[in-house]
């Protein structure tokens, strides 16, 4: 079964969200501040829509996904 492209999405913004927090763990390094600037409002909204994509794929995790209602 494919995934809906908002999963595919989510997926993305999730896996670059880790990777990003892998860099400050390991290195110091926060790639979104780097290239977005330090809390300026496009680096917050990047921010924000990694979390929303973690949340949803979250909750994909326990039930249909909420935004093609695969299983």
């Amino acid at each position: 079964m494919k995934d809906c492209f908002g999963c595919k999405i989510a997926c993305l913004l999730v896996t670059l969200g880790a990777l990003n927090w892998g860099l400050v763990g390991f290195f110091g390094i926060d790639l979104v501040a780097k290239f977005l600037g330090d809390m300026t409002t496009i680096s917050r909204i990047v921010y924000g829509l990694i979390g929303i994509a973690g949340l949803l794929k979250l909750v994909s995790l326990f039930k249909a996904c909420p935004m093609c209602k695969k299983g």
